[in-house]
């Protein structure tokens, strides 16, 4: 493009923004968001980046489909929907027409390699099938033994400090514990919020927080160029994954000195899987719970586990009525079973009615986008094109009353 052109482009684009115009495209129901020649919605986009759940909540209560389609300069066009008939013809009806597809393997695979939240085809069928090993009920009868074990012999008494001398605590730590414990077979990390970070923990909260900096970023292309001259947040990005991969390689090299098979880690490698394989999906199993907009072993039962609890520790002192329900029902239960088994566990329904209503209003993985391999149709009629980024959007569909009080249309 011509210098002149480019410049009158330019004026152009600064006039229609210095005017507050905007173009309705005939294609959209709505004027929402307000979208300009060229560089599309990326005003509204960049202006709303520290909110967008909540600016794509508005989007999509406003839209009659409840679905909005989102254009802007340097980004693939964008398909954000929070209508259930959408969902379930993404990730059933049409299920292989909507991968994750490499846009969003390429922002994730520094980090996660080959990990099964970053993988499609053969080989996510494959890591499925290894991680849904551990979650049988046997499985998850052996995993309430580790938790009752750990509440009972370091949680409570730690607590009890805490509270005397009014200490802050995260429940990250106690959930990070429980996941290397079931997973990983290691030793757990100080629950005392004064004691040093491990590195592993330190460099996992930059790899994923850069990573996820990616995935909100405005224009991709600058994180690809940081990365190319390996500059500022790419930089650290590089040195984090370093410092993760180096700690994870260690606990593989211990596991094979001191071969186990209760864990999942040493399960995977009696399977015989590579170095590599075992590395990216343990990484993936500390993962899940580190993402805001989020992802995996570690990361999956890590922050999400913790970011549920610790909103619904946060959201019950406003509800005192329902503070002392829950206290009762927990009472009560304990006398009846003499304590808290696997069993005993599921007669808790207020306490798992309360959990519900957390990840209603607060899903750990408010969003999560696919990409289309081909030109296809949503259910409300809501064209797709082949390479759109196409996003289902659990924490806007939390929030419409039509939605989630049983009223469709």
């Amino acid at each position: 493009m011509e210098a002149s052109t480019l410049i009158l482009l330019l004026i152009l684009v600064l006039l229609l923004v210095s005017a507050g115009k905007h173009v309705i495209y005939p294609w959209r129901r709505n004027s929402i968001p307000t979208a300009y020649p060229v560089i599309g919605c990326l005003i509204s986009f960049y202006t709303n980046r520290n909110r967008l759940l909540d600016w794509y909540t508005e989007l999509l209560t406003e839209s009659p489909s409840w679905t909005v389609v989102i254009r802007r300069l340097a980004a693939r066009r964008t398909v954000v929907t929070a209508n259930p008939s959408n969902v379930e013809y993404i990730l059933k009806t049409n299920f292989d027409n909507y991968p994750k597809g490499k846009p969003f393997t390429e922002i994730l695979g520094d980090f996660l390699g080959n990990g099964i939240f970053n993988v499609d085809g053969n080989l996510w069928l494959k890591e499925r099938r290894l991680a849904t090993h551990d979650f049988t009920p046997k499985s998850l009868r052996e995993y309430v033994t580790v938790l009752r074990n750990e509440v009972e012999k370091e949680l409570l008494a730690f607590l009890n400090t805490a509270a005397e001398d009014s200490q802050p605590f995260h429940l990250r730590r106690f959930t990070f514990n429980i996941v290397c414990i079931v997973f990983l077979g290691i030793d757990r990390c100080c629950l005392n919020p004064s004691s040093p970070v491990s590195e592993f923990d330190r460099a996992f909260q930059t790899a994923s927080a850069v990573n996820a900096g990616r995935g909100s970023a405005p224009l991709s292309f600058v994180w690809k160029f940081k990365r190319l001259v390996g500059f500022g947040s790419e930089k650290e990005l590089r040195s984090a994954v370093g410092e993760v991969h180096s700690c994870v390689d260690e606990i593989i090299r211990e596991k094979k000195r001191k071969p186990a098979n209760q864990d999942f880690l040493s399960r995977l490698i009696v399977a015989g899987e590579s170095d590599e394989t075992v590395r990216d999906m343990v990484i993936i199993f500390s993962i899940l719970s580190e993402f805001r907009p989020k992802l995996t072993i570690i990361m999956a039962g890590r922050d999400t586990t913790s970011a549920v609890a610790t909103r619904l520790f946060w959201l019950i002192p406003g509800h005192e009525e329902t503070e002392h329900d829950l206290v009762s029902e927990i009472r009560s239960v304990k006398e009846i079973t003499g304590g808290f088994d696997y069993e005993s566990l599921k007669k808790l329904r207020l306490l798992k009615a309360c959990l519900c209503e957390v990840m209603r209003l607060y899903p750990p993985v408010p969003w999560d986008s696919k990409h289309a391999l081909t030109d296809d149709r949503l259910p409300d009629g809501t064209s797709v094109l082949a390479g759109d980024r196409v996003t289902y959007f659990p924490y806007g569909m939390g929030r419409m009353e039509e939605l989630w009080g049983g009223r469709l249309g």
